[in-house]
């Protein structure tokens, strides 16, 4: 059995769940997500405590098992608490700025970068003198929040020379010697 899979899911207090024709909605003081539930996986609740099992043994459902298990959780642990990524733009002059849910990015093109966020995701903006200008964004979902970030950070990725790109704060980016005279 997974070892995930078969852990145990605590729901806190002010947390609603419900399960209608496979699908599981979770609400919360933050929000309300929902996740569709495919390969025989049934999602139990007692009281307080959630399990997740599967009906069979076959290779795809116990992939699945922990899978949904994970995404439950995820779901719950977002609704309580909140997820949030930060991102920090390494380079001369990187300079991030929002209003509202529009963010403006210059990462030494041509023209500036304009992104329009989801209005589920918060994104705050810091900017510090002699220091990197960081991007944190919060939201309750977390798979939607690790998409935004991704595209964020896919505008100029970290290249390997002299690591400037916009990076996840405490990312490690392998460095590459440069030429030898």
């Amino acid at each position: 059995m997974s070892r995930i899979g078969k852990s145990i899911i605590t729901v806190p207090a002010g947390v609603t769940i419900t399960q209608n024709e496979g699908v599981v909605t979770v609400k919360g003081p933050k929000g309300e997500l929902s996740q569709t539930l495919t390969g025989g996986i049934t999602f139990e609740q007692n009281g307080e405590e959630i399990t997740v099992s599967r009906q069979d043994e076959s290779k795809e459902s116990k992939a699945l098992h922990g899978l949904y298990r994970a995404l439950i959780n995820n779901m719950i642990v977002g609704t309580t608490e909140g997820w949030s990524k930060k991102l920090e733009l390494v380079g001369v002059g990187y300079r991030a700025s929002n209003q509202g849910n529009r963010l403006e990015l210059a990462l030494g093109f041509s023209h500036g970068i304009v992104l329009d966020l989801p209005k589920e995701i918060v994104v705050t903006t810091e900017t510090e003198k002699g220091k990197n200008p960081i991007i944190t964004l919060t939201s309750h979902d977390k798979q939607l929040i690790g998409m935004v970030a991704a595209k964020i950070r896919s505008f100029r990725k970290p290249e390997p020379y002299k690591g400037k790109g916009v990076r996840f704060v405490g990312e490690n980016v392998r460095r590459k010697a440069g030429k030898s005279a």
